[in-house]
Order: C-alpha cells, then structure tokens, then sequence
C-alpha cells in the first residue's frame, strides 16, 4: 500500500529548456532541461510499470519510433512503449508528427531515414494547449518545438531515432525499419465524459488517462487499486497528508486517500494501469463529514 509524494528527476535534452515555470521551481541548473520524470518517493519500492513525465522543448525532438512488448522482449528489454500526450501548452505554430504522409515499403522507409528525407515524409499537425495525442508502439512521431506535455508511457527508455535535425547523436535504422508502421496515422482522440468531474481521453492495455475537474472547498476518495498517478494542473489539493500543488504529482497504488480541494478547485491528470476505466477510481464525499470519510477510507483498508 503506498500514497506518496512524487519526487522529480530532471533530465538533460539537447531540445530541452531553461524556463519551467509554471511547472516546476527549477532554476540555474547549467543545462537545458527537457524531462521531469515522476518517480516513486519509496527508492527501495519495486519500479512502477508506469513513466509520468513532463516535457518541455525549445527546439524539435528527434523523429522517432518506440517497440512494442514482443520486439522489446527480443532485444531483452522488459517491455515496449506506448505513450500519451496531453498538452499543457502550446506557441502558436506549435506542432507534433504523428504518422507519414503516405505509405512506404520497408526498403522505402530504409531508404528515406538513410537520406534525411524522411524529415519531409513525416505528417506534422498543429496541436493547442489541452489536445490529446496517443501514440502506439510502432508509430513514427516526432514533437516540435514550443511545447509543454504531460506524458503518461510504459515504463521503457527503448527509442529509435529516424533522424535528428543535424544534432550528432546515433541513428537506429534497423531497429527502426522492424518496427516502425510506415504509414499515415489517425490519431485523433475523442474524450468521454464519465462523470461530471471525470473526463476519458486515452484506454488502451497498458494504461488509462483521465483528466479531473474538482470544485473549489470540494471532498473525495480516491481509492487505487491499480498503480495510479495524480497530476496538478491547476489549483491545488491535500491528498491524504501530502499538499499537491501545480506541477507535482502523487503515486498511490493499492491504497486509498482523502482528497481535500482548496479553495480556487484543482484540475489534474490520473494515469493509471489499463485496461479499462476503473468506475469507482474517485469518488464524491458530499454529504459526508470529515470523520466519517477518515473512519471509510480507514475501514476499507482492512
């Protein structure tokens, strides 16, 4: 049983950042920083089958594709990675690659990242802040220049680089022709409203992704059985004993915890594992006193 407050490693990109604000208080670090990953407060804890990161960058990121499970596997990886993005904000301009513009043979997506055309071959769409984007193992994606992301991924580093916008690091072409799907790619995500304060954008076998709208001075009880991730987007929270602000996150797993809503509300992300939406993930505590949702929460853990 675990409710923790996440603690936050940062990640040196060469597209990465000096300006993290509003997101995290990170200043001066003598280098751009392009990821914060969300990582268990428990060190000695098993690592979760889930990555949260947030994302930030200043130039264009690799044009790139991740494996799935099976690949992965046979590379002696534990697993693949599919990701999800949720945009916090967005330069107007700003875009993402998902997919090709047309279809290519294997000898044909070979030829084009050994010439550098595939830079001109990947299908770029204009994205705002608040658009979600899935991306399945296997699809060749890239993310522009401008962005903030939350991401929400399987728990993998295992990333094959098409081409790299003249920056001198390693390509992966075979590894990226065996994988890659070579097509254009819909990824257009509909969200589904599941409650008034829970709203659907991404499910799929691996996890889930919600985003949340809790009303000011509000009470709930979020209850975990899966490994779940909350992140805070606006506003700010008390779950169980930890003060969650904008830009940090909480881990919970297998547990519960009351959440007490401060007075200007909390908007926030929950991942968590797939894979389907769990219906009783969060519930409203209106109605209910203090005491009687400590004395709950603290019978069901028993």
């Amino acid at each position: 049983m675990a409710v923790e407050h996440a603690g936050i490693h940062a990640v040196r990109k060469p597209w990465g950042s000096a300006d993290l604000l509003p997101w995290s208080g990170i200043v001066d670090a003598g280098f751009a920083i392009g990821e914060l990953w969300f990582e268990r407060a428990e060190t000695r804890a098993p690592n979760p089958a889930l990555l949260l990161k947030l994302l930030f960058t200043n130039q264009p990121l690799s044009i790139q594709v991740h494996p799935d499970d099976a690949f992965a596997r046979s590379l002696g990886l534990a697993n693949g990675k599919t990701e999800a993005w949720y945009v916090l904000s967005a330069v107007p301009g700003a875009r993402v690659a998902i997919g090709l513009k047309r279809a290519l043979t294997a000898a044909q997506l070979r030829s084009a990242i050994e010439s550098g055309s595939i830079s001109q071959l990947v299908q770029w769409k204009p994205v705002a802040e608040g658009d979600v984007i899935s991306i399945p193992a296997g699809t060749i994606h890239a993310i522009g220049a401008g962005l903030v992301l939350a991401e929400i991924q399987q728990r993998s580093d295992s990333t094959f680089r098409l081409f790299d916008f003249g920056r001198p690091r390693e390509l992966h072409v075979d590894n990226a022709v065996a994988v890659a799907r070579a097509q254009p790619f819909e990824c257009s995500s509909t969200p589904k409203r599941l409650t008034d304060a829970r709203t659907l954008l991404v499910a799929n076998p691996h996890f889930v992704l919600e985003r949340i709208d809790l009303p000011p001075n509000s009470t709930w009880k979020l209850c975990a059985e899966r490994e779940t991730w909350l992140l805070v987007l606006d506003g700010r929270a008390k779950v169980g004993l930890i003060n969650a602000f904008v830009g940090e996150a909480v881990f919970v797993e297998d547990d519960r915890a009351r959440i007490d809503v401060g007075s200007d509300g909390m908007k926030g992300l929950l991942a968590y594992l797939g894979p389907d939406p769990c219906p009783f993930l969060l519930q409203s505590c209106v109605g209910q006193s203090a005491a009687s949702v400590g004395a709950e929460l603290q019978s069901t853990l028993h």
